[in-house]
């Protein structure tokens, strides 16, 4: 698509799940062509996660606007053949693919360097493509489990699994930023380097304050639920309406003017238990139900209005139906409608990052193999020879 920043820019994907479509959705958003290879008949297995969008998976519509999709065989002969056309013009390979099936496959970096030696590779992975799991299979939740992070969510009665793919969508970020950094020295400096992202490591770095945590200290963060293991007071407290309102404190000028001009109670400023940010974490029991206390006095929306006076950060907890209904998102015009198979239009929720000047791609989702016969077409395939592919399985 001319005019977005990487127009020209062709990517070949063999991907599954969250963390490459995410990667290569990002790219699409701003003007790559994204050829994405699916098997036949089958396709991405997001495509079957749940029905929830107009019979589409929610996952699949999410990840995959903009995109082009083409089945492809690639245990066929014919098949790797098509492939290796679409990647003697492409600019960046993406790859989450089983551990090691890409070297079977002749598509590990070093074979992809001396056949293509133009292309960036990127290979997502659970664990690496060395290293004692190199051969491990990972999803996002054995991810979450691994890295720690399931231990420091939930509450007292028990952890939690994060809501969300975060694994995948930490690898999906990590792989989309190494991509372009990648993009960039090559058009700086002729170098085309290899990128290799793991779930479980992109992970490892966002739990890395945890980890400092708890090497330092010698125990790591409890299980608090909306509370902050290491801030206090930042949580969730139930007003007299029975709504729950968020307050966080993160300095000392903000802890005196919440002491001040909402507890009503100027005394707290300077008592031992709560003086220090760390004292007041030590004491987070008592602070609590001075807290509470108060919150049970009044409802929620004069809490909020008090606590904005004060100018303490505050919120109203959403559900995810008050979170599409956001005032932010609507007064900044945020959603933009994308067509998804069987011709229906859906809104999504435009790339966060904001180029000025610049209008992201917001192109249709794809129906599975909806342009093998364009693709195949471009690499000089006659209409008898697509139709002998197809008939065969090879797409």
């Amino acid at each position: 698509m001319s005019g977005l920043p990487l127009s020209g820019i062709t990517v070949v994907s063999i991907e599954q799940a969250v963390a490459a479509p995410f990667a290569t959705r990002q790219l699409a958003d701003l003007g790559a062509r994204v050829i994405k290879i699916e098997r036949p008949g089958e396709g991405d297995f997001a495509r079957r996660y749940d029905t929830a969008v107009h019979g589409e998976s929610s996952y699949f519509v999410w990840l995959n606007r903009s995109k082009e999709s083409l089945t492809l065989d690639l245990k066929s002969e014919r098949g790797r053949r098509i492939l290796e056309g679409l990647l003697d013009g492409a600019d960046v390979f993406v790859q989450n693919l089983a551990p090691g099936a890409a070297v079977r496959l002749g598509l590990g970096a070093p074979d992809l360097a001396e056949r293509f030696p133009s292309l960036i590779p990127c290979s997502i992975s659970g664990f690496g493509s060395t290293g004692p799991w190199a051969d491990r299979k990972a999803y996002d939740m054995l991810v979450q489990c691994q890295t720690g992070l399931v231990s420091l969510t939930g509450n007292e009665h028990g952890a939690a699994r994060v809501g969300v793919s975060i694994a995948d969508i930490a690898a999906g970020m990590y792989a989309y930023s190494g991509i372009l950094t990648a993009l960039l020295s090559r058009a700086t400096t002729g170098a085309v380097r290899a990128v290799e992202v793991s779930l479980f490591e992109a992970l490892a770095e966002w739990v890395s304050q945890p980890a400092y945590y708890t090497r330092h200290s010698g125990t790591q963060p409890p299980r608090l639920g909306t509370q902050h293991a290491t801030i206090a007071p930042y949580g969730a407290y139930t007003a007299a309406d029975g709504n729950d309102v968020l307050l966080s404190v993160q300095n000392e000028r903000e802890w005196a003017a919440l002491c001040e001009r909402f507890l009503e109670a100027p005394g707290l400023v300077t008592d031992p238990r709560f003086a220090t940010g760390s004292a007041r974490v030590a004491h987070r029991d008592e602070l609590n139900a001075v807290i509470a206390e108060r919150f049970a006095e009044s409802d929620s929306g004069e809490i909020r209005e008090l606590l904005d006076a004060a100018g303490i950060a505050n919120t109203g907890v959403n559900d995810v139906r008050a979170f599409l209904d956001h005032a932010v998102l609507a007064g900044r015009d945020r959603w933009r409608d994308v067509r998804i198979p069987g011709g229906v239009s859906v809104p999504a929720l435009l790339p966060p990052a904001d180029l000025v000047g610049v209008a992201p791609r917001m192109g249709p989702v794809p129906a599975l193999g909806a342009h093998t016969d364009a693709i195949l077409r471009e690499l000089r395939y006659e209409p008898g020879e697509i139709d002998t592919l197809r008939a065969d399985g090879v797409v």
